[in-house]
């Protein structure tokens, strides 16, 4: 029996989306927030073997960017035949008409080549999407952040392209919600660029920040521009130029509901300002740092600040004082480990590295020692390139009778 009408209109969505099965099953599944969606099961539905649920439906309404409300309507149309018994010959051109017309409502978002072009393309083009779909996309990008905590880049990269197709799939129906949908979109596209900073790929992660900040204009949202920024100052070509960018970024965070952020940058700030050999500049943007994280709450204000613990502002006071050969830095090493205790924290391979160095570079041996251990552990399990980057400065600081754990780190930071 030939493929039911509806079968085939799923086929279509999918391919002028650019997507394979495996993708379109993804792409759901990131809609949806649950990885119950298989390749396998896209494959029925595109053969007429299985129809979806309307509960389904929705999901993959929200994936190609077509309104909900008329793929349920060929859904039940789809339901109608088979009950019936299915005869092509019998189909109303108009059938024919409307299903092409909502086929082709993808053609746009997915003529870019790559995830950030379709973004591009899609930012400020708004019609309509129902709250719940909204919530579900945007509740998906504050999701992945916290995930980047616990997963690798390589693990992490297909999902969070994922859902930025998604999103932008949906963003020319986004009337009422665009503003949200594109603020979740530039946090997504910056979790995006990240990784692909993480995997060495950086023109592909500058493209990423680049429709961050697209994105956090069309919105009128600075803190994504801030958050866009701060991730480029660490590919800067040097630290000046890391300063540059942190500055700008500085002035996004300001005001009420961002304290973790502008924490997180002002502490930023004075690393490359330490970098710098900026003494005076890097100790006050520090001291801002401290100032502002007292009233700060990282569970609370956006998603992506959750790696922005007690711990991570330890980090970056380790690495500033550490730079400048401060007398600070002993009580800092100290307190970090009696504040880390037994437990590895998410942000733990900066961490973790950022202690080792200090307490190696301050003359606690043994416990520098230690440290290294539970660092070389660390970023073996989920390697990165800050990982890498603390790699070299540790093993240069380890004494020769830990030569083996020195070339160790060596081989992970080349």
């Amino acid at each position: 029996m030939p493929a039911d009408p509806f079968a085939e209109l799923l086929l279509r969505l999918r391919q002028e989306s650019g997507r394979t099965q495996e993708q379109q099953a993804a792409a759901i599944n990131a809609v949806s927030g649950r990885d119950t969606m298989t390749r396998r099961e896209i494959n029925r539905y595109e053969h007429g073997e299985n129809i979806p649920t309307n509960h389904t439906i929705a999901h993959i309404a929200v994936a190609c960017g077509v309104p909900p409300e008329q793929l349920r309507r060929e859904a039940a149309a789809a339901r109608g035949r088979r009950r019936k018994g299915y005869r092509r010959e019998g189909e109303d051109l108009d059938d024919v008409k409307r299903r092409t017309l909502i086929g082709g409502a993808v053609l746009g978002a997915a003529a870019a080549a790559e995830p950030w072009g379709r973004l591009a393309h899609a930012l400020g083009r708004g019609t309509k999407i129902d709250s719940t779909s909204m919530a579900t996309l945007v509740d998906r990008a504050c999701a992945l952040h916290v995930t980047e905590h616990h997963l690798t880049a390589h693990r992490l990269q297909s999902m969070v392209e994922t859902h930025l197709d998604a999103i932008t799939a949906v963003l020319p129906r986004a009337g009422e919600h665009e503003r949200a949908l594109a603020i979740a979109a530039g946090e997504t596209a910056a979790l995006a660029g990240w990784v692909a900073w993480d995997l060495g790929d950086y023109q592909r992660a500058r493209a990423y920040y680049e429709v961050t900040r697209d994105c956090a204009e069309a919105a009128g949202h600075p803190p994504l521009r801030a958050l866009a920024l701060t991730y480029a100052s660490y590919g800067a070509a040097t630290p000046e130029k890391a300063v540059e960018l942190l500055a700008q970024a500085a002035q996004d965070v300001r005001g009420q509901g961002n304290a973790t952020a502008a924490a997180w940058v002002h502490g930023r700030y004075a690393e490359e300002a330490a970098n710098a050999g900026h003494d005076t500049g890097a100790l006050r943007a520090l001291d801002r740092a401290h100032t502002v994280y007292d009233f700060a709450d990282h569970t609370e204000e956006q998603a992506w600040v959750r790696f922005m613990t007690p711990y991570r502002l330890d980090s970056l006071s380790l690495s500033v004082y550490g730079q400048l050969g401060r007398h600070e830095l002993t009580e800092t090493a100290d307190n970090a480990v009696s504040r880390l205790g037994g437990a590895l924290p998410d942000s733990g391979v900066v961490v973790l590295g950022d202690l080792a160095s200090a307490l190696l570079r301050g003359g606690d041996i043994d416990q520098g020692v230690y440290v290294s251990r539970q660092f070389a552990a660390a970023a073996e399990a989920r390697p990165n390139t800050m990982g890498r980057a603390r790699a070299k400065s540790v093993a240069a600081r380890l004494p020769d009778s830990e030569q083996e754990l020195a070339r160790h780190l060596e081989q992970f930071a080349a």
